[in-house]
């Protein structure tokens, strides 16, 4: 009787333990630190229509650098959304996305007049090196 009162008693406490274990969460990433400060924009082009909303330049990861995205002209996902800005807050990064009474909704490149515009070349679109942040 011993020996059944312990077996179960070791069957109780391992399902236990392997029940908090399946809670538990695990997550990886990569950790870059801040970006660089916002580059300064003396001039913003004319808007290309009423349904155009200016979207500010602002700083991207992409693996372990932060990469310049410029400021653009965009169409919103839908009437009245408006632009909620990427930040960093001082441990993660939040990428923008537009938000309404509609919902929230991601950023998509494809949106972009020129979405390719920042893509693998080493330099955006004003010709700059990509800011390589490994120290951080």
């Amino acid at each position: 009787m011993k020996i059944l009162v312990r077996s179960a008693l070791l069957a109780v406490m391992l399902f236990a333990g392997m029940s908090a274990l399946s809670a538990a969460q695990l997550s990886i990433g990569v950790r870059i630190g801040e970006p660089p400060p916002p580059r300064v924009v003396r001039v913003v082009p004319q808007r290309p229509g009423a349904e155009f909303v200016w979207v500010d330049g602002y700083w991207y990861p992409v693996g372990r650098r932060y990469v310049w995205h410029a400021g653009y002209w965009t169409r919103p996902p839908y009437e009245g959304a408006r632009w909620v800005g990427p930040h960093h807050d001082g441990s993660q990064f939040f990428a923008g996305y537009w938000d309404g009474d509609r919902g929230h909704v991601e950023h998509d490149h494809r949106w972009d007049h020129e979405h390719d515009r920042d893509s693998a070349r080493g330099r955006d679109d004003h010709g700059h090196d990509d800011h390589d942040n490994r120290d951080h």
